[in-house]
């Protein structure tokens, strides 16, 4: 059972939003417990033996996830740097535990060929990269700023809806707060405020793609099925296994799984094929257009902030959820959970990973 709280324009709904945070996300934790004792099991693993004797990622702790310069192994020496391979194979995509557009076409079952996608968000580091050997513009820099949360005061919050989202002039990748702002300390960490078409781009400069939903449902959920898919990510010592908002959201986060905002790609253990932060930390762009039941935005509509004057895009599929994610006003901390976001409105929440399909 998922216990919501509905945001309301009240100061007095804000000063108790601390006092109630830890009973309802206590009580909304022991309901998942609870539900997840379901489980079926894992599938062959998929991550193969084209693996063999590839450098993998050293992350997937605190401290290691700290000492990553945010370039993996042999990059640009190896067109598969910081990747692994998956062969093909059939799981359930999407899920009838999750939100009406989630529920599965049929029996669900859906045959995915063999790719190659990368083991971590695309980094900080490897847009810089990627812009100073091309002299590439971002979206964010050409149309003059971002999408930007921020937790909202009890008078922003009286004063407008979605007071956590601000378009904020001269945001963008590499000044991720706003003009003044830089990537000092943040090259390990997700690069967000690009759009689809500059992540596309990326992945064309070193001759990859974006994945489809599919592919990259298929890749998040590593050959599990079972009702321990859709619930808050913990590990066996029931700490926060994932990077997603732990207390009240927009005005109390608890800091439970130890980051307040983006953190570093690996900070948290992998999942059975050797990728990290699928769930959480920044959303992640699919290549496939948003063609399902309308929902309002989990964290409230980015386009909503965005300039009067700019033209709305193609809504694009976002998959693994963020950071802001949470148990009162997101719960799409889930492989099968899905949104839909603007293909040209850059925001500080989501970024994207690569793939490279097997030659058919």
């Amino acid at each position: 059972m998922t216990v919501r709280f509905k945001l309301k324009k009240s100061a007095a709904l804000y000063g108790v939003y601390a006092a109630i945070a830890t009973v309802a996300f206590a009580a909304a934790f022991t309901a998942a417990t609870a539900a997840s004792a379901v489980f079926s099991g894992a599938q062959q693993s998929a991550f193969d033996n084209l693996n063999k004797s590839r450098p993998l990622a050293a992350l997937g702790s605190e401290q290691q996830c700290a000492r990553y310069a945010g370039l993996p192994s042999r990059w640009r020496e190896d067109p598969k740097a910081g990747m692994v391979h998956l062969h093909g194979g059939d799981f359930v995509f999407g899920s009838k535990l999750g939100y009406e557009d989630e529920r599965p076409a049929g029996d669900g079952k859906t045959r995915i060929a063999g790719f190659w996608i990368d083991q971590t968000d695309v980094t900080n580091a490897q847009f810089a990269a990627f812009v100073k050997a091309t002299g590439y513009v971002s979206d964010s820099e050409r149309q003059g700023g971002a999408v930007v949360f921020h937790t909202p005061t009890r008078d922003e919050m009286n004063a407008r809806e979605l007071a956590w989202w601000t378009w904020v002039k001269g945001a963008a990748w590499n000044h991720p707060t706003g003009p003044g702002s830089t990537l000092e300390g943040r090259m390990n960490q997700p690069v967000t405020m690009v759009t689809q078409a500059d992540a596309l781009a990326y992945a064309s400069w070193l001759g990859r793609d974006l994945p489809t939903e599919a592919e990259w449902e298929y890749a998040g959920k590593a050959g599990r099925e079972g009702a321990d898919l859709d619930t808050a990510p913990r590990d066996e010592h029931g700490k926060p296994s994932a990077n997603y908002w732990q207390g009240v959201f927009p005005v109390l986060n608890t800091n439970e799984d130890g980051h307040v905002g983006l953190a570093p790609v690996g900070c948290y253990a992998a999942n059975d094929f050797k990728l990290y932060d699928m769930i959480g930390n920044a959303w992640e762009w699919t290549k496939d257009v948003y063609s399902g039941p309308h929902q309002s935005h989990t964290n409230g509509d980015t386009a909503a902030v965005a300039p009067l004057s700019r033209r709305h895009d193609t809504p694009v599929v976002i998959k693994g959820g963020s950071f802001l994610c949470s148990r009162d006003y997101c719960v799409r901390y889930r492989a099968a959970s899905r949104e839909q976001q603007e293909a040209d409105l850059p925001a500080s929440h989501i970024g994207f990973r690569t793939v490279l399909r097997d030659a058919s």
